[in-house]
Formats: C-alpha cells, structure tokens, sequence
C-alpha cells in the first residue's frame, strides 16, 4: 500500500511537536504509561528453554487447547487480545511471544520455520499432542509453517489477515524517509508515546492499517478494542527485535508450498486491509483449494467491527472446543 504523502507527514509533524512542546506534563504522563505497561507485561507470563532459548508464553481460558500467534508489533499479550472473544466463548488459548518479542530470545536463525519448531517444543512442555493454530497478521506464516512442518501435531490452521509477500513485490510500499521515520518510531519508547498520545487515529490507519473513519461507524466495545490493540504495543523497545525481524520476514517473497498443507484451513481477511492482506489470502485460497475463505468487506487489519464475525467461523472451523 502506499500512504499518502500528505497524511504521513501530518502525521510526523504532530509527533514532532508533541516531543519538542509536550513539556512537565507530557514527562509524567509518558513516566506513567511506561510503568502501567510494564506493570501489565509482568508476572503474567512463563518462560521455557529451548534449543532457540528462551520462550515466553501465557495461557487464558478453560477447555481444550488453541495457539495463538501474534502480529508484529505484539507478544504474548497481543496474542491473548486478538483472543478475547475465543476465551470468552470457551476456548483455552495458549499466547506465545515469537522471537526477539519481551521475554522470548533471539536466535541466530528467527525464521517463522524455526519459530513453528519451536512451537511444537512448547506443546511437549505443555503435554499436548495436537492444537489448532491461528496466526494473525506476520504471525500466519509461522502458524502456516507449524502446519506444513508438523501436520501431526496441527488439528486445524485458521490465518487471520495472512501479512506475507507471494508476489515478489512487498505489499506495504515506504519511502526511504518513511522507513527511517518509522524505524526510529517502533524502537523508542518515547517517540512512539508521543504520536501513540497525540495522533493515535493516524497510528491506527498506518501502522495498525485501518482506516480510522472506520471507528465512527462500530460499537464501543470494537472502538475499545482498536484502542487496546495500539496501546498495548508499549513498551514498544521490548519489541523491536522481533518488530525488524517481521518487516524483513514480510517483506522478502515467500517460497512456503501452500498446496502441501493437508490440515484444514480457514483464511480470513478485509478487501479494505491497507496491508493489502486480502490478495494473500486469495492467493493462499488458489494454492490450497480445499480451504474455507471469509473476506471482509471492511474492518482493516484488525478487522474493526468484525470481532463477533471472526469468533463465530472459528468457533464454526473448530467443532468441539467452545464450551
């Protein structure tokens, strides 16, 4: 996709003038969000060792196992956010942190293949023989790849809004200046608190790729959520490894072999994700036939108003797990 000129650079001098005039007050409330974010990342998670190191993880909910892998930009947390509603309907989810994401190691080698390995290491640890999987946003290419590499140990494989290049060509398109702007936003704690506090609506239709006229028009509950969604990306430092690891991930072609997935599958995505993920998941549909697809007709990339949709066609693809 490509941000308009004018829009990006509104967007950049807000926050600009945010951190030069934000001033004795701006300090305190920054301080604050700082300490409550860390106060929620903390003591709510586990770790394992594995041969990639060290795996993050929480779990939510009461009934059989479901993974669920987070989107850049996350962790565990996310995980168990793009979750609530399965948990809510009875689902038990196990929220992963994927490399260099908070408490998770960075290995030589974070490619979503290791990362699906690593998974199935977190299974044994957990004693569990077979999971349904989803991954949302970057997280769908390990999600599809713990379903190619260990079909045994994957029940059912649910890709929400697959962000992953299948067309050689990356489908989110920056300039050099925008990358440069963005990449000091995403590994600063400060920067990304300034435009997070005074352009939160340009936040969400760039980064979170949806468009904010989108949150005039559902109910409070999915507005709260958008919101959520964008605030809880702090502290976004303890993120940044796994944040360049994604963009390199989603922007090099990918030579995954959809057609060699035998586990039941179910695509979703928005035709208005500003990610462009909707051309992915035509082209996974094209790769793998025997897969069901449910296209939003808005919603973005967080499928804003979509949430009771999306928890209904998995609770639909998965019999057996809702309480």
């Amino acid at each position: 996709m490509r941000f308009t000129r004018r829009n990006f650079f509104y967007f950049a001098s807000v926050t600009c003038g945010a951190a030069l005039f934000g001033g004795g007050y701006a300090a305190g409330s920054y301080r604050a969000t700082l300490t409550t974010a860390h106060a929620r990342i903390t003591q709510k998670s586990s770790l394992i060792r594995t041969r990639f190191g060290d795996l993050e993880y929480a779990i939510e909910g009461h009934g059989d196992p479901f993974i669920m892998v987070h989107g850049t930009g996350g962790g565990f947390d996310q995980g168990l956010r793009f979750s609530g509603g399965l948990i809510s309907s009875g689902f038990k989810v196990i929220a992963p942190s994927r490399f260099g994401y908070l408490r998770s190691s960075f290995p030589n080698d974070p490619s979503p293949q290791n990362q699906a390995d690593c998974l199935v290491e977190l299974m044994d640890f957990l004693k569990i023989d077979q999971v349904p999987i989803a991954g949302g946003s970057a997280g769908a290419l390990t999600a599809a790849y713990f379903a190619l590499r260990h079909p045994s140990r994957c029940s059912h494989l649910v890709l929400i809004v697959p962000a992953m290049n299948l067309t050689h060509q990356d489908p989110v398109e920056f300039t050099r200046f925008q990358r440069f702007l963005v990449g000091h936003l995403l590994s600063s704690d400060r920067w990304f608190w300034c435009a997070q506090a005074f352009a939160p609506e340009q936040l969400i239709g760039t980064l979170l790729a949806t468009d904010p006229a989108l949150l005039g028009t559902v109910d409070a509950s999915e507005r709260e959520r958008a919101y959520l969604i964008l605030n809880e990306l702090m502290p976004i430092s303890r993120r940044s490894q796994g944040i360049a690891n994604d963009g390199r991930t989603s922007g090099t072609p990918s030579d995954i072999d959809f057609s060699k997935i035998k586990t039941p599958t179910l695509i979703v995505s928005a035709e208005d994700d500003r990610f462009g993920t909707a051309r992915s998941a035509h082209i996974i549909k094209g790769r793998l036939p025997s897969a069901r697809l449910v296209m939003f007709p808005t919603g973005g990339h967080i499928w804003l108003g979509r949430e009771h949709e999306l928890v209904s066609e998995i609770r639909d693809f998965v019999p057996g797990l809702a309480g």
